[in-house]
């Protein structure tokens, strides 16, 4: 089990990386419109919908943290 502050830091790295999920799929579905406009959307959409994902894991070990520091 982690201590308090490793959940935290994994919350913020969660948090983050949804953040970052949503920019890269931006940049996916602008970028790599050049051969297959069907393909670059597919895969923007795929990369974003890790999103919520990241945000529900960085609510959960925010959670943790807190249960663990009281």
């Amino acid at each position: 089990m982690l201590s308090a502050k490793g959940y935290a830091i994994l919350s913020n790295v969660c948090f983050v990386s949804g953040f970052a999920s949503i920019i890269a799929s931006i940049g996916i579905w602008f970028l790599l419109k050049e051969g297959d406009t069907a393909h670059s959307e597919r895969f923007g959409i795929f990369v974003g919908l890790w999103a919520p994902t990241f945000f529900a894991l960085s609510a959960r070990f925010n959670h943790y943290a807190e249960a663990k520091s009281k």
